[in-house]
């Protein structure tokens, strides 16, 4: 079984692809493996996790190799934007697995203080998980939630997105070289590899990619009543009012938009800004690109692909059938799949660029008379995966906070929240459900089992004279005076003190007689 997926791979055009006819063999498999409970133990979670860390150092040129195969990614990217955060990442997990495996002691009411129950949350795992990568940040997007899913206790199925090619066929051989084959297996393919996967029964799903697809694999949850963690994307706006320090603002919007050109789900997707401000705003993007990337960005090697001939295609059509005016780049290599950073002022809200999320080093600008303007267009959308707001007023920056809603919202920066593991990554609404990142990827992949324990001594004499049937006045009288009028909260804190202190003497009282 543990040559089950090797032997069953095949090569469609450079991809290795599972055979559709194994995969639910090689589920059944996985699921075999969390129903054995070795993933339980702490030891066993710490062991699976080095051999993660292992998996990426010691093959980190083939990794960097691989992001230059699929996406032109320079190694100074690869490292800061992939790499280096998932190095970080299980290294955190592990630093901090022994308390986020602890249990909760939970604050106790009367009644619970009275009986001396023991109560707790207990982190269990959910059981067998799915998760579906994206070809965008290939490794950190797959293995991110992998870590976590593997510090709760869960097996996994990792299903990378066939679009990259490279990083999908190098963990398809690496996971199952350093990891546990009989709990985490890897399945490629395309879409019938895909549709296959999604009829299986999974007691976890975490994607991450597109709303439309996104939408899809929630029905399909839905009929095993799957829990899922969907991050999408969306039109993530950036709004530049008229105080902002336009150079940093330029520069941080400029890196934040060309990064992986533009492939990034919170990369600025538009640009609002005071109708008087654009010409200087546009300007100082212009130098910020020509800094960044030279005269011609084609050929920088610090500057990335689009990640193939049908997004190259799309991207060119947006910027043909733009109504606004293209004021800088627009030129591209379609042999390389290079398009240079494009800037193109006076869009309106109509324009058809600004009807979806546009992926790619492609920057619209709309001019705004007023911020109300400008917050109420951020809100005749779906509310975005992130928010950038350029202002040097803390004031302004929460008005505009508090008139939108967004999975994240920045002042004065572009994307870096990511980094943050403290932070919580996710969408809301069309850009998505749940959050991850640090713990909360631990989180994500955990139920929190309530517990309560319960003794059965002298106590019990109590619960005859309140709890138990048949009822009557006195009861009654007794249970009024434990419960307070809204009948959820305590009894007066001294009154419990005492109460506790008569308990304390009859508990003497007995063990001395």
């Amino acid at each position: 079984r543990r040559g089950l997926a090797k032997l069953n791979l095949i090569m469609a055009s450079d991809l290795v692809s599972t055979d559709v006819s194994i995969v639910s063999e090689v589920v059944r498999k996985v699921r075999d493996g969390y129903l054995t409970r070795r993933t339980l133990p702490r030891e066993y979670r710490e062991g699976q996790l080095r051999a993660l860390q292992r998996m990426l150092s010691e093959n980190k040129q083939r990794f960097l190799d691989a992001f230059i195969k699929d996406l032109n990614k320079c190694e100074m990217e690869a490292i800061l934007m992939e790499f280096g955060y998932c190095i970080n990442d299980v290294t955190h997990t592990l630093n901090h697995l022994d308390s986020w495996m602890a249990p909760r002691r939970v604050e106790k009411d009367f009644a619970n203080q009275l009986n001396f129950n023991d109560l707790y949350t207990y982190p269990e795992p959910y059981g067998v998980a799915l998760v579906i990568g994206a070809w965008n940040y290939p490794l950190q997007l797959t293995v991110s939630p992998l870590i976590g899913a593997i510090a709760a206790g869960n097996t996994c199925i990792v299903k990378p997105s066939e679009i990259s090619v490279a990083i999908s066929n190098l963990l398809v051989e690496l996971i199952p070289r350093y990891l546990d084959q009989d709990c985490y297996s890897v399945i490629s393919g395309g879409v019938d590899v895909s549709q296959a996967v999604l009829r299986e029964r999974f007691d976890y799903i975490f994607y991450t990619g597109s709303t439309p697809v996104g939408k899809l694999v929630m029905k399909q949850a839905a009929e095993n009543l799957t829990p899922v963690t969907l991050e999408l994307g969306g039109k993530s706006p950036c709004i530049i009012t008229s105080d902002a320090a336009i150079e940093v603002a330029a520069k941080r919007l400029v890196w934040g938009k060309c990064i992986n050109s533009g492939q990034t789900c919170i990369a600025p997707d538009y640009v609002i800004c005071p109708r008087d401000k654009q010409a200087v705003l546009v300007e100082r993007c212009k130098e910020a690109i020509r800094e960044f990337y030279g005269e011609d960005p084609r050929l920088s090697p610090d500057y990335g692909k689009i990640i193939n001939l049908r997004h190259f295609n799309r991207l060119m059509s947006l910027i043909r059938s733009t109504r606004g005016n293209v004021v800088f780049g627009g030129d591209a290599d379609e042999q390389k799949l290079k398009i240079n950073p494009t800037l193109i002022t006076d869009v309106t809200p109509g324009d058809p660029i600004m009807e979806d999320e546009i992926f790619g080093p492609v920057l619209p600008f709309v001019p705004v008379d007023t911020v109300d303007e400008a917050i109420n267009l951020v809100n005749s959308k779906e509310k975005p995966l992130a928010f950038y707001v350029f202002t040097e007023s803390k004031a302004l920056f929460e008005r505009i906070k508090r008139a939108t809603s967004s999975g994240a919202i920045l002042q004065n920066e572009t994307l870096v929240h990511y980094q943050v593991s403290a932070l919580p990554f996710g969408g809301v609404g069309h850009s998505g459900i749940g959050a991850y990142h640090g713990k909360l990827t631990f989180d994500t992949f955990t139920h929190r089992r309530a517990v309560l324990c319960a003794g059965t001594g002298f106590m019990e004499s109590l619960n005859a004279k309140i709890k138990y049937p048949p009822w009557d006045e006195v009861k009654e009288a007794r249970l009024r005076r434990l419960i307070s009028p809204d009948g959820g909260n305590v009894v007066p804190v001294m009154s419990v003190l005492m109460m506790l202190a008569v308990i304390s003497v009859v508990v003497m009282y007995l063990q001395v007689f």
